[in-house]
């Protein structure tokens, strides 16, 4: 292959047609940053009793499960639409017994529940494919709305604060809120949710970065400058491992850690020729 081949989608190319395609678009999205305070903590049946004997707790991280996401017209607002979005997140908590004692990490369910009115512009039709479906001889795709639809982007959230209170602090009921959790999320924990008391409670603290999306299925005229071909050949022979190693650069930093302003210096300079992080770098 001659290497002098220039990128597949290089934008100096003429323009050889414009050509329509089926894709989804943007019509709104909104970014948020929100502070989760207080936010109560569900235990199995098998963590809850680990919690009703511990002294304090400390938490070790957070991830989201999953988010549900439904979306409404707006009355007398065209084009807009509310999305009630329904956080699920798995935290992980030490639990501590007594203060010489090694914790036991321990998993809890929280919930939260939020909603946006983003604009999503209209359409009624329905849409119909040829493609088949996977069970059957012959069925068809079932239809689609031109509805849009929520899309939501969210970062594992910040776990700021975590402590022990007493179950009556947290203003809800326990048996009703564990009910409605769905059983994706239940096959997430070991045990059962359904407890008949709890001697102690745990609330907990989160920062989440969201970003939400309305999109629809939308054709668009766009420029083609030519098809995009790989430039790049296949390769399938196997090297000598020993080879590759010594192509490897010896990890002088891990043997000879950098000091501190050193670090602090690297890549600091500014484009405007000063230096941003203020250190000395003369000599």
């Amino acid at each position: 292959m001659p290497d002098n081949k220039k990128p597949c989608c290089d934008a100096v190319r003429p323009v050889k047609e414009a050509v329509c395609i089926d894709t989804n678009r943007v019509y709104d999205s909104c970014a948020d940053k929100d502070c989760l305070a207080d936010l109560r903590v569900y235990f199995t049946n098998n963590a809850q009793d680990i919690i009703d004997n511990a002294s304090s707790v400390r938490c070790r991280g957070c991830e989201v499960l999953n988010v549900f996401t439904e979306t409404e017209r707006v009355p007398f607002n065209r084009g807009y639409y509310t999305v009630d979005l329904t956080f699920f997140f798995l935290v992980s908590l030490d639990a501590f017994t007594s203060p010489t004692a090694t914790p036991c990490t321990v998993n809890g369910l929280c919930v939260f529940s939020k909603k946006c009115i983003l604009y999503g512009s209209e359409g009624k039709v329905k849409v119909f494919s040829s493609e088949f479906t996977q069970d059957g001889a012959d069925q068809q795709l079932p239809c689609r709305s031109t509805n849009p639809r929520a899309k939501v982007q969210v970062a594992d959230p910040i776990c700021l604060d975590a402590r022990i209170c007493r179950p009556c602090d947290c203003c809800d009921n326990i048996a009703d809120a564990t009910n409605g959790i769905p059983n994706s999320i239940r096959r997430c924990f070991d045990g059962q949710f359904n407890y008949p008391s709890e001697e102690k409670a745990v609330k907990v603290t989160l920062g989440l970065f969201t970003i939400v999306q309305l999109e629809r299925d939308v054709q668009i005229l766009i420029p083609a400058y030519d098809y995009c071909i790989p430039n790049k050949e296949c390769t399938c022979e196997t090297e000598d491992p020993c080879d590759s190693f010594r192509r490897i650069r010896f990890p002088v930093d891990e043997f000879f850690p950098p000091n501190r302003q050193s670090l602090n210096c690297e890549n600091t300079t500014d484009p405007t020729g000063g230096n941003r992080c203020g250190c000395n770098t003369d000599g």
